[in-house]
């Protein structure tokens, strides 16, 4: 399969779970960060045995805005609280999702990542804008042809 089928395969299947079960951007958000950074390992230590440079679009978050047109500052709040409400049945079922189909497609590390930070940029777009911690567990809203 080729990168970009790749690509949208796991995108297709994302965009339909997220909807199905209406996850929270919270629990997106936790899930996409296990699977970003067990790839970033991987990746990390291959670079370090053969010298191999990463690139910065892969080995960093990508840049959020707010509202204003201003660089966003990261969302705090306090995630023992989250971690004791979120659905971890949910969040086991995108997490197994991913992994599967990582692994079903064959998908190289660098893709993997990038095809993420699409997903990483949307939440903590999301999640720098909530007011409340209430927004924390509203659904992930998925903008049109997402």
């Amino acid at each position: 399969m080729s990168a970009t089928d790749s690509m949208v395969t796991l995108q297709e299947r994302m965009v339909s779970l997220i909807g199905q079960l209406t996850m929270p951007v919270s629990e997106v958000a936790l899930v996409l960060q296990h699977h970003i950074q067990g790839l970033l390992n991987t990746l990390n230590e291959f670079a370090e045995k053969t010298g191999a440079s990463i690139n910065e679009r892969v080995a960093h978050p990508w840049p959020i805005t707010s509202r204003q047109g201003t660089e966003a500052s990261e969302p705090i709040f306090d995630v023992e609280k989250v971690l004791k409400i979120v659905d971890q049945d949910r969040m086991d079922i995108l997490s197994t999702l991913i992994r599967v189909t990582l692994v079903e497609t064959e998908m190289d590390l660098v893709d993997g990542i990038l095809a993420l930070r699409a997903w990483e940029q949307l939440v903590r777009q999301q999640l720098s804008e909530a007011t409340g911690p209430g927004q924390l567990f509203s659904p992930l809203e998925l903008p049109e042809k997402w």
